[in-house]
């Protein structure tokens, strides 16, 4: 019996299972790119045969977990601050800060909602709605343009006592979408999500209405895997994740049309 090939296969496996480990890539992304970045991965990992590992949440809270240490190779920020932030501190790979997208915002309602939205943001002030959902400004870039749209338009002190605020912006939206808020300012990205386009209807909210919601991603410095992640960043540069981007709402940068 020859034991050598069996112990070649294993050898062959262990180290065929170590390469494809290490061209998997870990992102950090803004809940408001929950179903966009989904479809950019997917086209990626068909192009290079490379894995993107998503994780979303509030831009705030990775900026706090990436300080600490969090293990992520990338980090796409809902507001460039953060990245600016990082790079700052050195915890970035020099050259890679990018500008993505600029988000936009939209007051949403479930389909058989009697609000009617056409008066915009002064609609919130409808006796009948006791609850509305809004991403937590404190760490949610959505929040904060949530915040500063209604304060604009003078409604913000009327209709504060009425919050529910979600973690991130995509939490906000299941409140809207599970019934537990009457309405909700969300991501124009969620609005027209597959999960979401269906149920619900909207009234877009003014870019000029609040601050530009500028988003831009970054290499980690800690990552493990930069020359993955670096393949990930030219493409996410192009024309069709542009494409892509401007599918779920988003307002995409000239230098993002290459």
């Amino acid at each position: 019996m020859n034991v050598r090939r069996p112990i070649l296969l294993v050898c062959l496996v262990l180290v065929f299972s170590r390469l494809s480990f290490g061209q998997e890539i870990t992102v950090a992304a803004a809940a408001d790119l929950q179903f966009a970045m989904q479809d950019i991965a997917d086209q990626f990992q068909k192009e290079s045969g490379k894995k993107v590992k998503l994780i979303f949440g509030s831009s705030g809270s990775f900026f706090q977990q990436i300080q600490n240490g969090a293990p992520f190779d990338m980090f796409f920020s809902a507001d460039l601050s953060y990245p600016k932030k990082l790079e700052a501190a050195g915890l970035t790979v020099p050259g890679s800060f990018y500008q993505y997208a600029r988000g936009r915002i939209v007051i949403w309602v479930l389909k058989d909602s009697a609000l009617d939205l056409s008066s915009g943001l002064k609609s919130l002030l409808n006796p009948n709605i006791k609850k509305i959902a809004v991403a937590n400004p404190q760490h949610a870039p959505y929040g904060q343009a949530a915040v500063a749209a209604m304060q604009k338009e003078g409604i913000y002190d009327k209709v504060k006592d009425k919050f529910v605020l979600g973690e991130n912006i995509s939490q906000t939206a299941t409140f809207v979408v599970s019934g537990s808020a009457d309405v909700g300012i969300v991501a124009l990205s969620l609005a027209l999500s597959p999960s979401m386009r269906d149920k619900g209807r909207f009234f877009e909210i003014q870019s000029g209405e609040y601050p530009p919601i500028e988003q831009a991603g970054i290499i980690l410095s800690s990552s493990k895997n930069k020359e993955a992640a670096e393949q990930f960043l030219s493409f996410v540069k192009t024309a069709s994740v542009a494409d892509t981007l401007k599918k779920y709402g988003f307002d995409v940068p000239s230098q993002a049309r290459q």
